[in-house]
């Protein structure tokens, strides 16, 4: 065994996150470690690494071993290159070789698929290109043993498939890795083993070749009988309105529309301009040109304030950079967008605030210690429900959803299309933005797609893949 995890117990703030873990690794093996959001993967993966010590159990591990974790840890301002040799940069005759760095940062970037130039700054990059990053080197580090704590949550279909390649080029070299990812797709490409966790245990070791439904009937501890259970209603008045809308070197004249209960996907390849547009018409960013318009009445550009006062709300796809006081409580971060609804006379309604938060941490399933807890203790997963929580107390006309559904598992999915259906039927309108093909077809009544910044075609709802790509890939005149 390249890993032997026994008896692994875990706590933090009174919440018991690992109870009596076991886990293991073979050498030439992908073992897969599956569960829910909260269910302690990462966790076991900090200790695992050394970063947490455990309170009861064993860890031993045989050779090297390097994590490629779930949250960024790349220095922004520094470039590519940097960031790849960070404190151990390649030297001659004392002197940092810069020549020599740019060279094997070439060859790290060529092996993960990732075209960018060596010398750009890390904050010029996607969050995929960033994603790309880390991989490329924990790579560098030619270690014995790998841990992927979801790797492939910010990437597309195309570089997906390049690192699960080089999982299996790596695995046939005798590496031992541990994977971890909510799509179940790739599970059964490239599993040898998947353990269970739920609730801080281990509930079971499956092989390779288990079926989807067993997997999410052990992760969950129930079955889901659909996974987009979209459930349609008669389009009302259009609600939503993008026209024209240009930005320079961005994207140019883009429209479509959105009416009262109706959800509205748009899709598109890794810059094809979908989270700029989004970003543009709720105020965030500026544009050149074109109109965005609320229930009939136009929008201010470049006025966060003035969308929210017209009914229109945005979940951010950087939950941590862009939805959340991460150093705040989750009923503090819950009650951001109404705070002011709730204010009378100079003071806010804190009971109130506070009532309201836990209605809707219940509902989400939010997994916390309480509501005083801080929102970067939580999971992943459970930060994204907190964003979406804040915007559906809101109670907006209008609701944007950029990758909605990123590093949530397939049990809270469910719960946040459930809430889209909630949304619909009381007549808002909902604008999903998503990389996940099946998930924007299958929760879409129509699907705009995007490329190189423009529209490239609608399809209707229920639409295939191969439609959709076939549109993505378009190229436009100069």
């Amino acid at each position: 065994m390249l890993l032997e995890a026994r008896n692994i117990g875990k706590s933090f703030t009174g919440v018991r996150a690992l109870d009596g873990v076991d886990f293991d690794v073979r050498p030439g093996e992908v073992h897969v470690l599956l569960g829910e959001n909260g269910a302690g993967k990462s966790t076991l993966v900090k200790v695992l690494a050394g970063v947490h010590a455990p309170d009861t159990g064993t860890v031993e591990r045989r050779g090297s071993l390097a994590v490629i974790h779930q949250e960024l840890t790349l220095v922004p301002q520094l470039s590519v290159a940097e960031n790849l040799f960070l404190g151990r940069p390649p030297r001659r005759f004392g002197i940092v070789d810069k020549a020599r760095m740019r060279e094997d940062a070439k060859a790290l970037l060529d092996r993960v698929g990732l075209d960018v130039d060596p010398t750009t700054p890390v904050q010029d990059l996607g969050i995929a290109g960033q994603q790309m990053v880390e991989i490329a080197r924990a790579l560098s580090l030619n270690a014995q043993l790998l841990v992927l704590d979801e790797p492939t949550a910010v990437l597309t279909d195309t570089e997906t498939d390049r690192l699960l390649d080089i999982m299996s080029e790596l695995r046939a070299q005798g590496v031992g890795l541990v994977f971890i990812t909510h799509h179940l797709d790739e599970i059964r490409r490239v599993a040898d083993r998947i353990t269970v966790l739920r609730d801080g245990r281990s509930v079971g070791t499956l092989p390779g070749t288990a079926t989807v439904e067993h997997m999410i009937e052990l992760m969950v501890g129930r079955t889901i009988d659909e996974q987009y259970p979209r459930r349609r209603t008669e389009p009302g008045e259009v609600l939503f309105k993008v026209e024209g809308l240009t930005r320079r070197g961005a994207f140019h004249d883009v429209s479509f529309h959105v009416r009262a209960g109706e959800v509205v996907g748009v899709a598109g390849l890794v810059g094809a301009g979908r989270t700029e547009v989004v970003r543009a018409a709720f105020g965030v960013d500026p544009y050149d040109s074109g109109t965005v318009e609320v229930a009939g009445r136009q929008v201010p550009r470049h006025d966060v304030q003035a969308a929210v006062r017209a009914g229109l709300g945005l979940v951010p796809e950087d939950r941590k950079g862009q939805g959340l006081v991460l150093t705040s409580t989750v009923a503090d971060n819950l009650g951001l967008v109404t705070m002011k609804a709730s204010t009378r006379a100079g003071l806010v309604d804190r009971r109130g605030q506070r009532e309201r938060a836990a209605g809707m941490a219940k509902s989400l399933r939010v997994k916390a210690s309480g509501l005083g807890q801080q929102v970067r203790e939580l999971s992943g997963g459970n930060q994204q429900k907190v964003v979406i929580g804040k915007w559906l107390l809101a109670d907006p006309r209008v609701l944007v959803l950029d990758e909605p559904t990123r590093g949530v598992d397939v049990g809270a999915k469910v719960e946040i299309y459930e809430l889209v259906n909630r949304m619909t039927a009381a007549g808002r309108a909902v604008v999903l933005v998503s990389s996940d093909l099946p998930e924007v077809i299958g929760m879409s009544d129509r699907v705009v797609v995007m490329a190189h910044g423009r529209v490239a075609g609608e399809l209707p709802g229920g639409t295939t893949q191969d439609k959709v790509m076939a549109l993505a890939v378009q190229e436009f005149p100069a």
